[in-house]
């Protein structure tokens, strides 16, 4: 009589890039439920944005004209201004991935990440993920301000969800910005700090808080070739912001002329260097 061994099947593994999903996931997740259980954390984040869209529509907003629009015109600055100031919403956040991140491995928190079997760039991935759900509530909040101050989009619904998913992709790219500068600093508040010190220039260099056309032209040249002002110009664009006949470019600018392109590929640039250089960086500081 002959026994027949029945084979039992191999059991099935995960592949390398399915296990970082779902390991950056998990850890996306432990950051969400982290924001709920302290609301300040939200609840400081929108009131900064709020506080602009009040003290740049109402204190400034009659004293600076828009090329092309009739002079004084209120509601043509509130337009022209929403898309810098969610651009720079989106960007801001920078500040806080970077100090999550510097606060977690001053606790110690990364090393116990470590001797988990998990990704290592999965720990990354799901701090920026969660920040970005975090910056499109804040979006949603600071939309909902602006159109109480009497800011109006005119275009299709797709074309504006379009706006504000370029928005949102800048916002995730300058994440990872922040994530490259917690892992480099050794305290929460130098994250904080240099998260902060670099985006000024950034922003007010740029077409979000007034014309270019006011600047001296080399730093026309800066601000048109800023990722920050492709981002803004592609939202403006999108959201119908624009003035009809008003040239969208003082300089030329490639960047100005084919903003939503442009938005794009700054964005998925900076993902892909900062991405890299964060991951290496989080090898080398964990190993």
């Amino acid at each position: 009589m002959s026994i027949v061994a029945e084979r039992t099947p191999a059991p099935l593994t995960k592949s390398a890039f399915t296990q970082s999903v779902t390991d950056s996931l998990v850890v996306a997740k432990r950051n969400l439920i982290r924001m709920m259980r302290i609301p300040e954390m939200i609840l400081f984040g929108v009131i900064q944005p709020v506080m602009f869209v009040v003290l740049f529509t109402y204190v400034f907003g009659g004293s600076i004209n828009i090329p092309g629009a009739p002079a004084g015109s209120a509601q043509a600055y509130k337009d022209f201004l929403m898309a810098g100031i969610f651009a720079q919403t989106v960007t801001f956040a920078t500040a806080g991935a970077g100090a999550g991140i510097a606060d977690d491995m001053h606790k110690g928190l990364i090393d116990r990440f470590r001797s988990l079997p998990m990704a290592r760039g999965a720990v990354l991935t799901g701090r920026t993920l969660a920040d970005l759900v975090q910056t499109a509530l804040t979006l949603v909040v600071l939309a909902v301000v602006a159109l109480l101050i009497g800011w109006r989009t005119h275009e299709a619904i797709p074309k504006v969800l379009a706006g504000f998913a370029l928005l949102l992709l800048l916002g995730y790219a300058f994440s990872w910005i922040g994530a490259l500068i917690g892992l480099s600093v050794r305290t929460p508040e130098a994250a904080t700090s240099g998260g902060l010190i670099w985006l000024f220039p950034l922003t007010f260099i740029s077409n979000a808080f007034v014309p270019v056309d006011g600047m001296p032209p080399f730093l026309q040249h800066v601000a048109e070739w800023n990722p920050f002002s492709a981002t803004v110009q592609a939202a403006r664009e999108l959201f119908g912001n624009t003035i009809e006949g008003r040239p969208v470019s003082v300089t030329g600018a490639w960047p100005m002329e084919h903003p939503v392109w442009a938005s794009l590929i700054w964005s998925i640039l900076i993902i892909l260097v900062f991405r890299t250089l964060a991951v290496r960086k989080y090898r080398s500081a964990t190993a």
